[in-house]
């Protein structure tokens, strides 16, 4: 049968008990791409949160910044390191609800940190952005007063500094990339 035989559809969540998610349309899922119906987690990545905001579906983030299962995760997962135990631990759950159909061992292609060579989990964080010209003139201000090499970077940063319409304020990375 097509996977439109499939929509409007729901199932059970294999390790939270009384958790339906509905089966969803999504245009990145593809034959050449998995197998046609896959999870979303919309809190972790980029095309499952335009699927869970088109649906307007919650984005709950069941894993917190430093990558570790919270609390809303249940208390088989809670306080254990996704990509290590955590793994092993919703294997084993799945397992014991008899939803494993199978295991293998797969090379994800999860983006990775440059620095640590370790995945990077995307993750869902509040933010608040500002449409503002007094940051845009406080930016170019404290730029001005910055020694810059070449010199000639200058005019090039407060051109784009002076284009750009909307701002995040964000430090979300441990070692503090703005």
């Amino acid at each position: 049968f097509s996977g439109a035989d499939l929509a409007d559809g729901s199932c059970a969540h294999p390790t939270i008990p009384g958790r339906v998610s509905p089966l969803l349309p999504a245009n990145h899922v593809t034959m050449t791409k998995g197998t046609g119906l896959v999870h979303t987690a919309p809190a972790h990545g980029m095309e499952d949160y335009s699927v869970a905001s088109h649906h307007q579906l919650p984005t709950d983030c069941l894993v917190d910044e430093s990558g570790y299962f919270t609390e809303a995760a249940g208390p088989e997962l809670k306080n254990k390191n996704v990509l290590e135990e955590g793994n092993e631990a919703v294997i084993k759950m799945l397992q014991a609800a008899g939803s494993l159909l199978k295991e293998e061992k797969y090379m994800h292609s999860y983006p990775y940190d440059w620095r640590t060579k370790k995945p990077i989990i995307i993750r869902a964080s509040k933010q608040w952005f500002v449409n503002t010209a007094d940051v845009k003139a406080a930016a170019q201000d404290a730029l001005k007063k910055v020694k810059v090499i070449p010199t000639s970077a200058v005019n090039r940063m407060l051109e784009m500094l002076d284009r750009r319409t909307f701002w995040c304020i964000s430090r979300q990375r441990c070692w503090g990339v703005p």
